[in-house]
């Protein structure tokens, strides 16, 4: 939280990304101020490209050109207030500016030219910060996964121990799902498109007439403009872009928002006193309750959790947006859109941020992944006792029988508090010993070794992902 918010009002109502989430750059992307000059950097290229056709003259061009940085924000609401239009409240405000060329501001021009081609520019930059923070993500993704490849630690199924696996094998879990969401991010950067510049109707009519008597056709117009601002279009559009493309990059946050809450939930679940294996990193002077001192809740995690919960509904907003639009347009998908395209990249971004501040400091109590691996790692391993038994000739339904009664009572009596039995209840089974020795028993026991090739794989993806974020790097 910054002093910055010191310079709001307290009397209305404040977003919470307007302060308390997400990062500055951010929300600079999708401040008022942002959006309005990106509307007149768009009126300054058509101004430019109309120029070159010779329907903006040299001097009406240049004061265009010079007026374009001047934002008034309280004098174009002051029109709106007469208009309730902010597209042409804001050509008032800006042709007031300028005196020579204003007459000339937004020739031919529907308002969707401008807010749809001015709301591109935006998410393309959202996505470029998001595709920074995924990037991060991944990188500190792989020092985990290189440091904890080999270092085995008991699994969990359905929230119950399992066979062990290993720290650096799940760091590669949650690794893999994130490169997915690096990829998607990255189409959408490559691939979200402007409007254009075709009017009101999607069929370029007010162009093609304008730019009729002048030696440029409406593609080569279409093309300056849209060099100029950096921005592919549509071939075919109706009064706006399709607003399909929105929910194709909701669906790309709201992924990447479900792995960073996959994360963090499991983050939350080893940090439990009965685990305590990890825990997100903790301040000096953070206070973890009001009323009870000692605590340490994982309050960024669950936050992680509660913001990912609020990107995943957007899509179906978008999907609507892009369902129920009316043949050539229909306006209801405007003030929803001033909200859910923001605020998903808003919150996004708070935890992408907030998920690699955890990631990079996570604790990891290396006595407590011992305690439970030798706790709960003994039962794992019957599974590789009764495999080397029936290797021996050993009846494969006989032996799972006497290692499940065996494994009932042990795991009775780790749960009050004795020491685990089971390696020795089995060393010391007639029926076992029958085919394996009591010595080899004790050593395939050890569920350190029963982890498969899992420390080898998560060494693979782990170059795998050195190779992409190599890529990547270069990409961008």
């Amino acid at each position: 939280m910054k002093n910055a918010v010191l310079d709001y009002g307290f009397d209305d109502y404040l977003s919470p990304f307007s302060w308390r989430y997400a990062s500055e750059e951010m929300r600079g992307v999708f401040s008022e101020r942002a959006r309005r000059l990106a509307w007149r950097r768009i009126w300054v290229a058509l101004a430019r490209a109309q120029s070159k056709a010779g329907l903006v003259s040299k001097q009406e061009l240049a004061d265009i050109e010079s007026r374009a940085k001047q934002i008034d924000i309280a004098r174009s609401l002051a029109i709106e207030e007469e208009t309730h239009h902010d597209i042409v409240a804001e050509v008032k405000c800006f042709a007031e500016q300028c005196r020579v060329g204003g007459g000339k501001i937004h020739l031919g021009a529907t308002s969707m030219d401008v807010v749809d081609n001015a709301d591109a520019l935006a998410v393309k930059q959202a996505l470029g910060i998001t595709r920074e923070r995924l990037f991060a993500l991944l990188a500190c993704f792989k020092k985990k996964i290189d440091y904890y490849a080999g270092v085995p630690c008991i699994g969990f199924t359905h929230l119950q121990p399992a066979e062990p696996t290993t720290l650096g094998y799940r760091f590669a879990f949650y690794a893999q799902d994130f490169l997915s969401d690096f990829n998607e991010v990255d189409y959408w950067l490559e691939h979200y498109k402007g409007k254009g510049f075709k009017g009101a109707n999607g069929t370029a009519a007010g162009y093609v007439a304008l730019l009729a008597g002048t030696k440029m056709k409406f593609p080569e117009f279409e093309k300056l403009v849209l060099d100029e601002l950096g921005l592919q279009a549509f071939e075919v559009t109706t009064q706006t872009a399709p607003r399909k493309q929105d929910y194709g990059v909701l669906c790309a946050l709201a992924s990447t928002a479900q792995s960073l809450h996959k994360f963090a939930f499991d983050v939350r679940f080893l940090q439990t006193p009965g685990y305590g294996e990890w825990g997100e990193p903790f301040g000096k002077k953070q206070v973890g309750s009001s009323a009870m001192p000692f605590k340490r809740n994982p309050i960024v995690c669950e936050k992680i959790c509660s913001l990912a919960r609020f990107v995943s509904a957007l899509p179906q907003v978008a999907w609507g947006n892009a369902a129920l639009s009316g043949l050539e347009r229909t306006l209801d998908d405007s003030a929803n859109k001033r909200l859910i395209m923001p605020e998903a990249f808003l919150a996004t971004d708070e935890i992408l941020v907030s998920g690699f501040k955890v990631l990079d400091g996570l604790v990891v109590d290396s006595k407590a992944v011992s305690r439970n691996l030798e706790k709960y790692g003994e039962f794992a391993a019957t599974e590789q006792l009764l495999m080397a038994l029936v290797k021996r000739g050993a009846n494969r339904q006989e032996m799972h029988e006497i290692l499940r009664e065996h494994s009932l009572r042990a795991w009775t009596a780790a749960q009050n508090g004795e020491a685990n039995p089971l390696r020795a209840m089995l060393a010391g089974d007639k029926r076992i010993a029958k085919f394996l020795k009591p010595s080899e028993v004790q050593r395939v026991m050890d569920a350190r070794t029963h982890v498969g090739d899992a420390p080898q794989r998560a060494r693979d993806f782990s170059k795998l992902l050195g190779q992409k974020l190599v890529e990547a790097k270069k990409k961008a």
